[in-house]
Parts: C-alpha cells; structure tokens; sequence
C-alpha cells in the first residue's frame, strides 16, 4: 500500500533486500512504478542515504520536519554490510543463562517455536547457518548460538553507525537540541533465551521493546521509566508535542509526562495486551495465543487455533502466569497453584475487560471462542469473576 499521506517516501517492497535493495519512491509514475535501485550497497546505508538527502535538499528548511526512518535490519536471516564480517570474530559472546533450559511452560507451548537447538528445530536455524549435525546436543547449540549472534550484532553494528551519520548531520547543522528523536522497533526478540529465536512469544525478551528518546527540552539525560507503555502510544505522545490533538480513534495515550518525569495519572493503564494471531506460521511454529502483562504478573491464554482455517494444525489450549519480580526469567508457570488463585482471577478478569474495550473478542470466530469457552475456568473460576486482590 502506497504511503501517499506523506510528502516523500522512499521505501523497500516488503522487506525487501539486504544487498542491492530497490526501492519505490514517490514520482510522476503511478505506485508503484517509480523504483530506483541502489547496486553494490547495504540496505541500512542506502536508506541512510536516502534520509541524509532528503535532510540536506528534499525539504523546506524553514518549516518543522517529521522524518520516519526505517531500517529492514536486523529481520532474520541477518546480513550485514562486508565491512562487518571480521567484527567480534575473536570475541566470545556470553550466553544467557536460560539457553540450555527450554520454557516449562504448558502443554500450549512446550516444545514449540524455533530456537537454538534441535529441541526446537521447525526454522532449522543451525542447517541455516551451517552447523555440522554430527556434534552433540550441547556443541550443536553453543556453535549455532555463537555464529547466530555475530550475524545478528554485525547487523546491528550497521544500524548503529547509520544512525550515528543521521546524528552527526543533526549536530552540525544546529538542529540536532531542537530535535525529539524517538529510538524503538516493532517488537523485541528472543536471541537464545529458554533456547528460543524470534518474537511473535509473549515471553518478555519478544514482548519487550527498546524505546530511548532524547528531547533536550523534556528528557533529563540518563532518566529511566517503569510506566506500562505500548507501541499504540507512540502516536498521540509525538501528536501531542506537536500541540495536536489525540483523533479519537486512537487507541493509545501521549506519555510526555513519563518523558518529563511528572507523576503518572492515576488513570493510566495498569496492564498492557498482547495477542499473536498467527498460529504456526512461516516453518517457525509458535502457537496462536494472548494475554496481558501487569508490572508484576502475566497472564497468557494458548488457544492454539488459525483464525481462518481451525483445523490447521491446532495445538493444546493452556495457561501460563508468571510472577515477574520473583521469576523475572519466567521459568515457572505458577498457574493453577492455590497462592496465585486471586491474582489469577483479577488478571483473567483483567484480561477480559480489556478485550472487550479494544474490540479484541472472537466471536466473529466460533471455533476459537469455544475454546476460551471450554478453558476459561479452573477451580470453580467463574469467566466473569472479579477479585479486590489487585495484581
């Protein structure tokens, strides 16, 4: 879809490639026919490039500017630019702590997903990468990790020299003190912990996303903020310090306060949603599910159905909770033990409400709401029981 509502646009076709990416830009020819191909060059410098010149020649000087620059790095298999193909070669990277111990999980989960090891094998990450099958399990997965993540942080490495370049032009031009500039991404990513790879998990190293803002005029360097914050504020934060207001179809709320560290309003969100409405896709094999993290608790349903087709490989429907400040790296699932029985009732009475306020519910889709339905209660839970224990 041509993303007309912007002045100039410069942008890959889907994700595009790594080496020699083409791009689509906008032109006298009609989307998406006006394309320019940048031969011999990385992706992240050539949409670096395309920025700095927009910057320097593409727009008014005397007027206010909103720049969205996006990179394809780091989307997996990660490629990186050839100067960075001896970086960190005589380095070992350290391992997470979890990386040989699977998620106990449920029976929604266990077992499933891509990852490190042959355990979770669907991506077939170390025939990628080509890892030697012969090596035992724990060889296999230390060589497969270390090479994984070189790629990974070489690619990276290119971000973060690109983003370097768009900061030093800011600086010398003048601008760079009356700038805000937002740092974040689409979603976090699992890189070997409980031997998982990718996103799409509400596990926390996937849900987790990194978000760092420098505005001179509201952000004290170095200030940190625990507010529960999700991409669907970003929007109405960068609306409202431009003095426009929230259109009511927005979902999110400004967090300039937070930036500012101004007290949070007693109405602020107190637990934030997440659903993965895939199920079992693209050979990396995670389970459909959703649920929502409070500051100390999470919720996830795996209902395990494919919204279109049900009958595509469905999985076991299952709960998991954890309790993130006594098992930060979410390796036991405390549902259905009798001490968290009232905080699993006020997180699923939670859950529930926050469903239905987003217009997240499924009964447009029988089969998965039969489902929720069937596995909703445990214990003599009730689906709409409430509780004054606040998680």
């Amino acid at each position: 879809r041509e993303p007309a509502a912007f002045d100039y646009y410069f942008v890959l076709p889907g994700q595009g490639a790594y080496y020699n990416p083409t791009f689509l830009l906008r032109g006298p020819k009609p989307w998406p026919e006006n394309t320019v191909k940048k031969d011999g060059e990385h992706s992240s410098d050539a949409i670096t490039d395309a920025s700095l010149e927009w910057l320097k020649n593409g727009r008014d000087k005397a007027r206010p500017f909103f720049l969205m620059h996006q990179f394809k790095a780091p989307h997996d298999m990660f490629v990186n630019a050839r100067r960075y193909d001896s970086y960190l070669a005589d380095v070992e990277i350290p391992k997470p702590a979890n990386l040989f111990s699977p998620p106990a999980g449920s029976v929604g989960s266990r077992g499933l997903g891509s990852g490190i090891g042959r355990v979770h094998a669907p991506w077939t990450l170390g025939k990628r990468l080509g890892i030697p099958d012969t090596l035992d399990e724990r060889a296999y997965v230390e060589a497969t990790y270390q090479l994984f993540l070189k790629r990974y942080l070489r690619c990276v490495k290119g971000i973060d020299d690109n983003i370097k370049r768009l900061l030093d032009y800011l600086r010398e031009t003048g601008e760079l003190d009356n700038t805000v500039i937002v740092y974040t991404s689409d979603q976090g990513y699992l890189l070997g912990e409980h031997d998982l790879m990718d996103k799409r998990w509400m596990y926390e190293e996937s849900m987790r996303m990194p978000l760092i803002v420098h505005w001179p005029n509201g952000v004290e360097k170095g200030r940190t903020n625990d507010w529960l914050i999700d991409n669907t504020d970003l929007a109405p934060t960068l609306l409202g310090l431009a003095g426009v207001e929230t259109p009511s179809y927005m979902q999110g709320r400004s967090f300039a306060k937070a930036l500012k560290g101004e007290r949070r309003p007693d109405d602020w969100r107190k637990a934030v949603y997440y659903r993965y409405w895939m199920h079992m896709a693209h050979s990396l094999a995670v389970p459909a599910h959703f649920g929502i993290r409070s500051e100390r608790y999470k919720l996830i349903f795996f209902y395990g159905l494919d919204r279109t087709n049900p009958d595509n490989s469905p999985t076991p429907a299952a709960w998991e909770l954890y309790d993130l400040e006594n098992d930060p790296g979410e390796m036991e699932n405390v549902y259905g033990k009798p001490a968290y029985a009232g905080i699993t009732a006020s997180m699923k009475a939670q859950l529930l409400q926050t469903r239905e306020a987003l217009g997240e519910t499924d009964e447009k889709f029988p089969a998965i709401q039969r489902v929720i339905d069937a596995n909703w209660s445990v214990a003599g839970e009730s689906k709409r029981q409430d509780s004054n224990e606040k998680p």
